[in-house]
């Protein structure tokens, strides 16, 4: 017999499977562990630190960038003096707390601008050692950590110039909101700068107090734990094929102080492509977010719901694998039996026929054929009765009734049992995160344009009244390769002709361009928005720099894991960029959106605010919109970051219920559909097609060859049949042959050839 033919290796993994699927449906329905804290909300601690980690990576480089590319430009130019290169760099960004001037042969402080910079951990000896220009993190007095960064200034008969900028390593544009901490962790662990927790001398009451020492030594040990686990490689820190954040990140859990318990997100800080390393992830910086969250310790799943599954699986699964044992496997084995005593000659007793189906007709056919080999005739038995009632079943309406009983005990679990419906408990602490993500992620956007705009202005003004066309292109040329928001850069003069341009042809080249706003959006009526930010040129009569932003750029800072759909719409409500595919100037999906985004745009107190509110008619969905807001030419736009997700994707406890009982659902649905289509097609279809040549066999048709297909019970059973069949041939050849008598002669005469 062969291993994986005949009737028992489908009816062995069926049960094998079946018992398997009780095992893991009393293991997965069962307890859930601490569900006092919903996965839900670690894993959302862990993309708001990734968050945290984006927008700090991307202001350093940033800030780094801007300080070589200023500092390259001025030095292509006419030389100047170093109180215009800091009054210059003070107007077009107002990204550092301090900056200074240093001749690098003498030493001297030559200007300096805002705070003072921390000069003399600086070694001049060592800036033209390979990395001496790196940017390095110097402690002050009073503990703060400052981040130093350095650009050369170069003019030729001029003495080298050292650019000094400072800057500190708090968050840029992260809203906290309530009791919520965040932190910058070193390599060793040791905080260096974090915000959210209030001084001791800023409350009022000891257990206030009592709370601030609590949070503090609990970011502390996150702090300890997280600059550990960020240690590892991030290939071995995540389960293949998980994708997102590109660093090292994860949640932790801490402690409880009354009824609150602190959970954490960390990220190290990683290059925005797989592979490279930018000036901020070399500085080796971890983000550790912390926040408390009220437990729910009521909230409990019982295993009662499991073990109950699983004993009617353990019942139903029983009940099939008898009916199919005692109807199929047991009637099939002794066909190969009898069939087999018929081929060694044993004729004495009847042939013993099952009751049902097909293999009530083959045992029939052997029992006919029993009586032929013996010397009877080949007619049909007409007189015999004719199956009635169930004995007329045959083995597909077994396998069928088989089917029904296991899916008796799927259908349930995938459509009716367990499902969490609009009353489904959301962690307030996930409508809060929805918020204050997309808040953050619109001061990104918004950062984004303002950057790109002060990028313009400062090549602008670099540019100058002097600079020739084939200088602009190699200076536009520069800027569109060290910045990746541009599809465009040219020079417009006052009648609108292009002077000089890089990157795709300009779409917005107009008389008059230094009469336009900084930024504005175009391409209404068309298939892409088209966003345009543009800096008139000192002392060129009105002509100006354009810059056209790529709306993938957009779209690329809008993808962040566990926002769900995120959209970015102008003051019309109409959709610009997106995470996901969309249509250009569509409106929102949703009327609630709608009214979200308008009710998210009202000024309460000084500014409007962003909102987060859970729907829960036609299904449960979070939903949050941020207006921009802050300084910049992006303010004016009033553009808003609109972002939502249905509940059922997070991890809460009632949505885990619900999916594990569908996936048991799936899985016995799969186990029975696979063993019981195996059945079908390697026992069902061969037997009754058997079947049908048994009875032709019994019938008289000496002349047709059964071949077995298959070698495992039908297939011993059709070799059977044609032995049998050629025994019968041989038999009649044996048979004498009767003489013919010619009429009215009474003896045959023979003739002799």
């Amino acid at each position: 017999m062969s291993l994986l033919g005949g009737i028992r290796p489908p009816i062995a993994v069926l049960s094998a499977l079946l018992l398997s699927l009780a095992a893991v449906t009393a293991l997965v329905l069962g307890p859930a562990g601490d569900t006092s804290v919903p996965k839900a909300v670690q894993t959302s601690q862990q993309h708001f630190a990734e968050d945290g980690a984006i927008a700090m990576r991307a202001s350093i480089d940033e800030s780094v960038t801007d300080l070589d590319r200023s500092a390259a430009l001025f030095s292509a130019g006419a030389p100047v003096s170093a109180d215009t290169v800091l009054d210059k760099l003070g107007n077009t960004y107002q990204k550092w707390m301090g900056t200074a001037v240093v001749e690098i042969r003498s030493g001297k402080l030559v200007a300096t601008r805002g705070e003072t910079v921390p000069l003399t951990s600086l070694d001049r000896s060592t800036l033209g050692d390979e990395g001496g220009l790196a940017p390095r993190m110097v402690r002050l007095e009073n503990g703060e950590i400052r981040l130093l960064s350095f650009a050369l200034l170069s003019w030729p008969g001029k003495p080298q110039l050292l650019l000094v900028a400072s800057n500190s390593l708090k968050f840029p544009g992260i809203s906290l909101g309530q009791f919520r901490s965040i932190a910058v962790v070193d390599r060793s662990g040791t905080i260096l700068s974090s915000d959210g927790i209030p001084e001791p001398e800023q409350v009022l009451t000891d257990l206030q107090r009592e709370e601030v020492a609590a949070s503090n030594k609990q970011l502390k040990a996150f702090a300890k734990k997280a600059a550990g686990r960020a240690a590892q490689h991030p290939l071995s820190s995540k389960e293949p094929g998980s994708g997102g954040y590109l660093g090292v990140s994860g949640s932790l859990l801490g402690g409880s102080f009354l009824s609150d318990r602190s959970v954490a997100g960390y990220a190290a800080l990683s290059s925005p492509e797989p592979g490279e390393t930018t000036t901020a992830t070399a500085l080796g910086l971890t983000v550790v977010a912390m926040v408390k969250v009220a437990e729910d310790l009521t909230r409990s799943t019982s295993p009662v719901f499991g073990l109950i599954a699983a004993g009617a699986l353990l019942v139903v699964g029983g009940i099939a694998v008898a009916v199919l044992l005692g109807t199929v496997q047991r009637p099939l084995i002794r066909l190969f039996l009898e069939s087999r005593r018929l081929t060694r000659g044993d004729l004495a007793r009847p042939v013993s026929v099952p009751g049902y189906g097909e293999a009530r007709r083959i045992g029939l056919a052997l029992e006919r054929l029993r009586r032929q080999l013996l010397g009877g005739p080949a007619e049909r038995d007409d007189s015999a009765p004719r199956p009635r009632g169930l004995r007329r079943v045959g083995t597909r309406a077994l396998l069928a009734v088989c089917a029904v009983l296991l899916l008796a005990w799927s259908a349930p679990l995938l459509l009716i049992l367990n499902r969490a419906d609009g009353t489904v408990v959301v962690p307030q602490q996930l409508v809060n995160d929805q918020r204050e993500r997309t808040d953050t992620l619109t001061d990104r956007v918004r950062r984004a344009l303002n950057e790109g705009e002060a990028d313009l202005q400062s090549v602008a003004t670099l540019i100058g009244d002097r600079t020739t066309p084939a200088d602009m292109t190699k200076v536009l040329d520069r800027t569109l390769n060290q910045h990746l928001r541009y599809q465009a850069l040219y020079v417009v003069d006052a009648s609108g002709d292009v002077v000089a341009g890089v990157g795709d042809e300009p779409r917005e080249a107009r008389p008059k361009p230094a009469t336009a706003d900084p930024l504005q959006l175009l391409g209404r009526g068309g298939k892409k928005p088209l966003v345009v930010g543009t800096a008139e040129i000192p002392g060129r009569d009105g002509s100006a720099l354009v810059g056209e932003f790529r709306i993938d750029f957009l779209n690329s800072v809008l993808k962040r894991p566990g926002l769900g759909v995120v959209r970015l719409v102008d003051d019309k409500g109409e959709v610009i960029a997106g995470n996901t595919g969309y249509l250009a100037f569509q409106s929102l999906p949703d009327e609630r959106l709608k009214d979200l985004v308008s009710a998210s745009g009202q000024r309460v107190g000084k500014s409007a605010h962003a909102a987060g509110v859970l729907y829960r008619e036609n299904g449960v969905q979070i939903a949050a919109a941020a207006p921009f807001v802050g300084g910049g030419a992006a303010k004016q736009l009033g553009w808003t970051v609109v972002s939502w997700q249905p509940a059922d994707r997070l991890a809460i406890p009632e949505y885990d219920v619900q999916h594990r009982t569908v996936l048991a659902g799936l899985l016995g649905a799969a186990a029975a559909a696979a063993c019981l289509g195996w059945m079908h097609i390697v026992v069902a279809r061969p037997l009754r097609a058997l079947a049908a040549q048994g009875e032709s066999l019994a019938d008289g048709d000496r002349k047709t060859v059964l071949f077995p297909r298959n070698h495992d019970e039908v297939g011993a059973v059709t070799r059977s049949f044609e032995l049998v069949r050629q025994q019968l041939q041989e038999q009649r050849r044996q048979q004498p042959t009767p003489r013919r008598s010619a009429p009215g002669t009474a003896q045959q005469q023979h003739v002799r050839n």
